[in-house]
């Protein structure tokens, strides 16, 4: 399945979700700082134990009406409240011996401080991963199901 989306994760790695929710009384500003130190700790301390790489997302507000099933909402509530902290790993096991690093949890505390919402982080299986076509390959693409779909009919 590697397919060159994300670099060097294994088919049998793992994927963590973290969710924060940030109290009222912190700002942006202080979720980036913490997760910042947070992050440059496990890739100085863990890229060679298992880490593959990672990012953060912030709620932008926005919801999709085209793509939600649930009304239609104008904005998200959780607008510059909500985080998803989303990290690579080769296996379940070295993501776990990183969070028992005694340079880890005192970083991690100070990003739990943080959270309205507690923390709760969920271990995936990557079922599917992809990068966009190029517009060449894009093209080939069209072409075959339009050659396929008259054959099929």
């Amino acid at each position: 399945m590697n397919n060159g989306f994300i670099p060097n994760f294994p088919n049998d790695g793992v994927v963590t979700v973290n969710r924060v929710i940030l109290r009222p009384e912190y700002t942006i500003d202080d979720l980036e700082e913490r997760v910042a130190e947070l992050c440059e700790n496990v890739k100085t301390y863990h890229s060679d134990t298992g880490f593959i790489g990672g990012f953060v997302l912030l709620n932008s507000g926005q919801v999709s009406n085209e793509g939600s099933t649930i009304g239609q909402a104008v904005e998200s509530p959780l607008k510059d409240r909500e985080a998803l902290i989303v990290t690579f790993w080769r296996s379940f096991e070295d993501h776990e011996a990183s969070h028992r690093s005694e340079t880890f949890q005192p970083l991690f505390k100070r990003v739990l401080e943080l959270c309205e919402n507690g923390n709760e982080e969920i271990a995936y299986k990557m079922l599917w991963a992809g990068r966009a076509y190029s517009p060449e390959e894009a093209k080939a693409a069209r072409e075959a199901k339009e050659r396929y779909a008259k054959s099929a009919a």
